[in-house]
């Protein structure tokens, strides 16, 4: 998996992100044993505190389970999954649309820029 940060977040709710979209993009496959601690955060370049608080909350919010001496697991439940997936295509969406507005872009452009754009990838 890539990873990537930014000044604009905290790195551990930027993990948490990460995370989410690797496991709703299938990087993470339901039921799947994530690696250890200290190989996400080796892996990401970060703290292992950093990664288990990140991983902690995914636990919190029941995206990552823990089973003992075996480690952490993503759900198995694809209602959840597709939940989350949904949330955060939701967050994109709203972020493009604020981002077009501050262009001075109105909500009928930005459709029909978004439809020329699709029709282009169709041909």
């Amino acid at each position: 998996m890539e990873w990537g940060f930014n000044a604009d977040a905290p790195i551990y709710s930027q993990l948490i992100d990460q995370i989410k979209q690797g496991i709703i993009a299938g990087a993470f496959p339901p039921g799947e044993r994530l690696p250890s601690v200290r190989e996400m955060a080796t892996e990401a370049g970060v703290n292992p505190n950093t990664m288990q608080r990140a991983l902690a909350e995914l636990e919190r919010d029941g995206l990552v389970y823990s089973q003992r001496t075996a480690g952490r697991y993503v759900t198995e439940d694809q209602t959840m999954i597709e939940s989350v997936k949904k949330t955060l295509a939701e967050t994109q969406v709203q972020a493009f649309l604020d981002a077009m507005s501050r262009l001075g872009f109105k909500k009928g452009e930005i459709l029909e820029l978004v439809r020329r754009d699709t029709a282009r990838e169709e041909d």
